[in-house]
């Protein structure tokens, strides 16, 4: 049997900075009406932290589930406008995005404060979703699989091979993030099926998401190669028919 058939698909949408009461209100309706599910397929939502209690209640009834856009590493204490994982889990979110490559290039987050996160989230009942991907310059100097091999070296370090038994990876090529430029299959193929080797004995079973300029046009491409299991969405999330459309695309 194709491993790829014993996995469950997986639509996340990545609102980043986007959204007020009213358009957030608007899309949920949107999603939620159009999206009941189908068989082997998931999703899930990760507006801004402020609004994760709306999304929270939009969401409640639906198929989709909630998630967070970033963690910080400590339980509690005196971090100034940070969010601990025990906050999301209380506001119900199953899943947290970490090591987005903005949080990386923009924030200043390392290697290992993203390993420190990852351990966070599965410290408070969440699912890591862990972002990896190289720049422009590194696919360039034939540096990809180095850096993404590092990438997750340092997580495995951290937390062990074994965690990722509860933890999603998803490949978002920095070029391509927003860029509107998309892996071609043979290279998003190419680093899914690395990443599942460097999980070893999990590789089988992790869920690996393609993140980067995903559209409806190109999904159903992307999701018949057998290492990509869904797909980590940005401005296509933004939009009800298209967040929808790519979910179906997964089914």
């Amino acid at each position: 049997m194709n491993e790829s058939k014993t996995r469950r698909r997986l639509v996340v949408g990545n609102w980043k900075m986007n959204g007020n009461l009213a358009t957030n209100a608007e899309l949920l309706d949107g999603i939620t009406a159009q999206w009941q599910g189908v068989d082997g397929v998931d999703a899930a939502l990760c507006p801004p932290f402020v609004y994760l209690s709306q999304a929270a209640h939009a969401l409640k009834n639906s198929v989709i589930e909630l998630g967070a856009q970033s963690v910080n590493e400590h339980d509690a204490g005196a971090f100034t406008g940070e969010i601990s994982g025990a906050m999301l889990d209380d506001l119900g979110c199953r899943y947290v995005i970490v090591g987005h490559n903005e949080r990386r290039r923009l924030e200043g987050e390392t290697e290992a404060r993203v390993a420190d996160k990852f351990h966070a989230a599965l410290q408070a009942g969440l699912i890591p979703i862990l972002c990896v991907g190289e720049s422009e310059q590194e696919r360039d100097a034939g540096q990809a699989l180095e850096t993404i091999g590092r990438q997750l070296g340092v997580v495995i370090e951290r937390v062990g091979l074994q965690a990722f038994e509860n933890a999603v990876v998803a490949y978002e090529p920095v070029w391509a993030v927003g860029t509107g430029k998309v892996a071609s299959p043979e290279q998003a193929e190419e680093v899914h099926r690395f990443i599942r080797a460097e999980l070893g004995k999990l590789g089988p079973q992790t869920q690996i998401l393609y993140g980067g300029s995903v559209k409806p046009g190109n999904a159903e491409q992307l999701f018949a190669l057998p290492d990509i299991d869904g797909a980590l969405l940005g401005g296509a999330s933004l939009n009800a028919d298209d967040f929808v459309a790519i979910c179906k695309a997964a089914g």
